[in-house]
């Protein structure tokens, strides 16, 4: 497993050793002492999976402290781009946002701490999105941020007039007016 650390602290992506034959292919997607051995504590304890068609958007989503989660993702099926923000107050990086292609070929998993609001755009026909939480969701402690807003500057990959979203993620706030407590 390679361990990638980016331009946003605390923010990694993983790409796993996969071993394949014919008969198809094996990878471990997470390992405690693996991760330790990287620097990373991370230790699920939900799991979380979703199918999606082409365009739909979901995010920008988090948790408020104390039940903010870190989550470990990938897409199982199909091609998503994952986008993390980091909201963290005081973080140099506080704003900004980093996008990466997760795919069933390239098997690419996203480490996203806590502190960092989430979302992805499906950009195959269909995708099968599978995340590790490190903490159980509290719906009173969800919040979001507004997909499009212009400080944030992310590029979906998805035309607007493809784009799908639910009526949830449509009226979240921008990152300035957001309540945050990290």
């Amino acid at each position: 497993m390679t361990v990638t650390d980016t331009f946003i602290k605390d923010l990694k992506i993983i790409e796993p050793k996969v071993f394949g034959d014919q008969r198809g292919y094996f990878f471990e997607t997470w390992n405690k002492s693996v991760f330790e051995a990287a620097g990373i504590n991370f230790v699920p304890v939900q799991q979380n999976e979703s199918s999606s068609t082409y365009g739909v958007v979901r995010g920008l989503h988090f948790q408020l402290n104390p039940y903010s989660q870190a989550k470990l993702v990938r897409c199982v099926v199909g091609k998503v781009l994952d986008v993390a923000v980091d909201i963290r107050k005081g973080s140099p990086t506080y704003g900004k946002h980093l996008s990466v292609e997760l795919s069933e070929e390239n098997k690419r998993q996203f480490l996203i701490p806590r502190g960092f609001a989430h979302g992805f755009s499906v950009l195959s026909d269909y995708a099968v999105f599978a995340y590790l939480c490190d903490n159980a969701y509290n719906k009173e402690s969800e919040g979001g941020i507004i997909f499009n807003d212009p400080e944030l500057g992310i590029d979906w990959k998805i035309p607007q007039d493809k784009m799908i979203f639910s009526e949830r993620d449509m009226n979240h706030p921008t990152l300035r007016d957001a309540k945050l407590n990290f």
